[in-house]
């Protein structure tokens, strides 16, 4: 006999108004597209701007984009409406269709109880880091230590430093056009974070090359001598764990 098929089993049914729950399901269950956590980010502030009055979807991405500044970049007006109709069909937002005497009939969108109610929750809630602090350059200056060569570090070091800098001086030059107090906060904000990338450049810089490349060539090792290394420095067992042994009787 023909072995049985797995069966489908449904997602759980969650609170309509929990976005981090809905969250949690898209990356939990298969089938379903994966939404970002900076999807999510955008879904609250178009609550919060929509907690001011109502408003259609190009009125909200001119808003939008006013209000979080040049640094954050243009919204994508198809995936405005992406995110509208995911809050429509979480019950945070209503829509409603307004005819008009020439152009087409306009989407008005307007905030309900459970949005005011998500928004609220969002805002009460600390904002834990994007991504956590994994980044592509701290990969790439890894990469370059564990080579043992001083000119490849040299030369990561050297690029990113010049591409930070470009950054500062493009975010300063923002800030000083930003008439917006909050944009001008938002853009001082981005360059201390470009200011702290430079700092770990310099960081490395004097860690990795400081001593001519005697550092440099104890890091050069085989991915089995860094395993092993790693496997003699984990602290050993506590007595009290229990292991599999005792843990069956």
């Amino acid at each position: 006999m023909p072995p049985d098929e797995p069966q489908h089993v449904a997602p759980p049914r969650v609170p309509p108004h929990t976005l981090r729950v809905t969250l949690s399901q898209c990356k939990t269950w298969s089938g379903r597209p994966v939404e970002s956590e900076e999807t999510v980010a955008i879904q609250h502030a178009v609550l919060a701007l929509l907690a001011r009055g109502p408003s259609y979807g190009y009125e909200l991405k001119g808003a939008f984009e006013a209000t979080t500044g040049p640094q954050w970049g243009a919204l994508n007006i198809g995936h405005l409406y992406q995110i509208l109709d995911r809050l429509s069909r979480d019950s945070l937002v209503v829509a409603e269709r307004q005819a008009q005497q020439v152009k087409p009939d306009r989407v008005v969108y307007q905030i309900t109880p459970d949005g005011r109610a998500e928004l609220d929750r969002w805002l009460n809630e600390p904002s834990p880091r994007s991504g956590g602090f994994r980044d592509d350059f701290f990969l790439k200056v890894t990469a370059a230590a564990r080579s043992g060569s001083a000119q490849t570090v040299r030369t990561v070091l050297s690029n990113q430093r010049g591409h930070l800098l470009r950054e500062l001086r493009n975010l300063d030059g923002l800030r000083r056009k930003a008439a917006d107090p909050v944009v001008g906060l938002l853009l001082a904000a981005a360059s201390r974070h470009v200011e702290a990338d430079l700092a770990f450049v310099d960081d490395a810089e004097a860690v990795l090359l400081a001593d001519s490349g005697a550092l440099l060539a104890t890091l050069a090792v085989t991915p089995s001598q860094i395993s092993a290394s790693a496997a003699d420095a984990a602290p050993p067992p506590r007595a009290d764990d229990a292991g599999p042994a005792r843990a069956a009787g």
